[in-house]
């Protein structure tokens, strides 16, 4: 008797171990992967009392992974809550560039002192990677954004901070066989948070205060479906 129950008790166990391994993936598996597309910048906004500056880097690197409660599509209806989502977005210190406002080139000594500041040598890369993504509002209309609140860990010239911030995303649609995605937000900074000097423009220092601007351009390329008629 005691056989028969140990070789049922086998069987049962067998048969909880083929479920297990037959039962779906979880949602992480079921992810949806952005990756950084050309069109994107982000742009940091100071002042000193001689005037203002700003510089901006083009080239805004990375991905956004998202699950399938996080609005893919103009006008897709979801609920308000957290989202489901990992993202990690870098810029490369020497992609930026000191401008004027109107965008022109503005100085290659204010770009030197820049990378100086940000210990580009040793951190090269400014860095944010997203440890929670919550939707606060649906959009009211077609033209306008979800809002987000994201929060994460932003890594400037070796030092990392937690922030949060708000982010606007709109769904551009597909183009080409790809969705895309374009995230803007921004955010006060000081440069004191990340052990950063203020600069000196002759006697005069910069500003502690940084606003770091940015518009975040991702796609993602739909796979390629059989062609039935063949």
């Amino acid at each position: 008797m005691k056989t028969k129950i140990n070789t049922l008790a086998l069987f049962a166990g067998s048969i909880a171990l083929w479920l297990l391994a037959s039962a779906p993936l979880p949602a992480a598996e079921q992810m949806t992967r952005f990756d950084a597309r050309s069109g994107s910048k982000m742009r940091l906004e100071g002042t000193s009392l001689v005037h203002d500056w700003q510089a901006q880097s083009t080239l805004i690197m990375g991905f956004l992974e998202v699950g399938p409660n996080f609005p893919t599509e103009p006008g897709q209806v979801v609920s308000p809550g957290k989202v489901e989502a990992r993202s990690e977005a870098s810029v490369k210190v020497k992609s930026l560039r000191s401008i004027e406002k109107n965008g022109s080139p503005y100085d290659d000594k204010m770009d030197a002192k820049m990378y100086s500041m940000l210990q580009e040598t040793n951190y090269p890369t400014i860095v944010f990677r997203l440890s929670e993504l919550v939707l606060k509002e649906a959009p009211k209309d077609k033209d306008a954004p979800y809002v987000f609140e994201a929060k994460g860990d932003l890594a400037v010239a070796g030092v990392t901070n937690k922030i949060s911030l708000p982010v606007n995303i709109v769904p551009l649609g597909e183009t080409k066989g790809e969705t895309r995605l374009k995230i803007t937000g921004a955010k006060d900074v000081k440069m004191s948070d990340f052990k950063i000097e203020p600069a000196k423009i002759v006697v005069v220092k910069t500003s502690d205060d940084v606003k770091i601007k940015f518009e975040w351009i991702v796609g993602h390329k739909k796979p390629a479906t059989a062609d039935a008629s063949k």
